[in-house]
């Protein structure tokens, strides 16, 4: 059987890790006995993130906060890269795998995930970075793949992929990687059967990703309940989002933990954030969503927000903006037009897509193994 391991990167919230999560589920759908171990700094994965066959190897979490830095609440950055440096080479060495799959940052937030790499690449493992569709402005991004932390990566590495395609962001033209990557489409669940009510009040579905920094997000779509009294909402409580005000609205309904495109099937619109999940999940499930990126710490929601809005995949409002001003786009068709988003170049399949290019890098690697014996 073959043996892989995905380093997930942290960054905020669990967009990276669900990512993971959806490669490895897919992955598991082409090759039913893969060993499959995600290392990643999320201490707490809600349930329907997880399939049970997949191992889950937890380290010392950084986040980045709003002014760039990476922090851990229990320790120094220093002793928290030693660990995470620790616990990655020990899950390779225990491991062995056929491939290493790392999300983000080639060699880690600082560096640590380098020993690990050198090992499963002396013992014959596959070594691919994921990098999502938009990374951030591309001058800071140009900055990034000049310093160290990409040192060396075309020697290392045998293959970037990228869960996007160059229609919306071309990684090579725009980033200058040293590599030209593979465009694997966008990580997103099915799209699901939608079941609008033809009776009753419409539904708003207000989503902020994790929920960790939503609280504009909530705050105007109760706003927006409260000019709308046809109107109701369901607010998809992220785990980090903490306690939200309904303001006493017993039209406003709160869901815990839950997430995915099937708390928006019965959705007549979504308000939300532009996170990379959250928006093709939207899309996924036939809705055309309102977005309000996050700006800070990095400009990849507002880069993808204006690229799909001049698709004409969604629509776009800025932080600040009140209730009235966003009210009219209620009014205005939420569904979006049948071959929308292939007519865009927009693809969800990329979880199965990139799980192909595992299960190629898996067996390059047992073919040299066999070599080598």
């Amino acid at each position: 059987m073959s043996r892989y391991v995905f380093s997930s990167h942290d960054g905020f919230g669990l967009g990276h890790v669900r990512r993971n999560l959806r490669i490895a589920e897919a992955l598991l759908s082409l090759d039913p006995d893969a060993e499959i171990t995600v290392v990643t700094g999320v201490a707490t994965l809600p349930k329907w993130t997880l399939a049970d066959s997949i191992e889950v190897v937890t380290v010392p979490g950084l986040v980045k906060d709003r002014d760039g830095v990476y922090r851990n609440p229990g320790m120094s950055f220093e002793e928290a890269l030693a660990v995470r440096s620790d616990i990655f080479c020990s899950v390779v060495a225990d491991r062995c795998p056929n491939v290493v799959l790392v999300d983000r940052h080639p060699f880690g937030i600082g560096g640590e995930l380098r020993q690990g790499l050198d090992l499963a690449r002396r013992r014959g493992g596959q070594l691919i970075v994921g990098l999502r569709d938009i990374l951030d402005d591309a001058h800071r991004v140009q900055q990034e793949l000049a310093g160290s932390g990409w040192e060396g990566v075309e020697d290392l590495f045998s293959e970037i992929l990228v869960y996007g395609d160059r229609s919306v962001c071309d990684h090579r033209r725009e980033y200058g990687l040293p590599m030209v990557p593979a465009y694997c489409g966008w990580v997103s669940e099915a799209g699901r059967t939608r079941t609008i009510a033809r009776h009753g009040d419409p539904l708003l579905v207000i989503a902020a990703g994790g929920g960790g920094d939503g609280r504009a997000v909530y705050e105007l779509g109760r706003d927006l309940i409260r000019a709308r009294p046809n109107w109701r909402a369901r607010v998809l409580a992220g785990p980090f989002s903490g306690e939200v005000d309904d303001g006493g609205d017993q039209r406003i309904e709160y869901v815990r933990g839950g997430g995915g495109a099937s708390a928006l099937a019965d959705a007549s619109a979504v308000l939300q954030m532009a996170g990379y999940n959250a928006t093709f999940e939207a899309l996924a499930a036939g809705l055309r969503p309102i977005l309000l990126p996050r700006r800070e710490p990095r400009r990849e929601q507002a880069i993808r927000s204006a690229r799909l809005a001049a698709f004409g995949l969604v629509d776009v409002v800025d932080a600040g903006a009140s209730a009235e001003e966003v009210a009219w786009l209620l009014d205005r068709p939420r569904a979006l037009p049948a071959g929308a988003l292939a007519r865009s170049g927009i693809r969800l399949d990329g979880a199965e897509r990139a799980a192909e290019h595992l299960v190629v890098a898996a067996a390059e690697s047992e073919r040299h193994d066999r070599i080598a014996a």
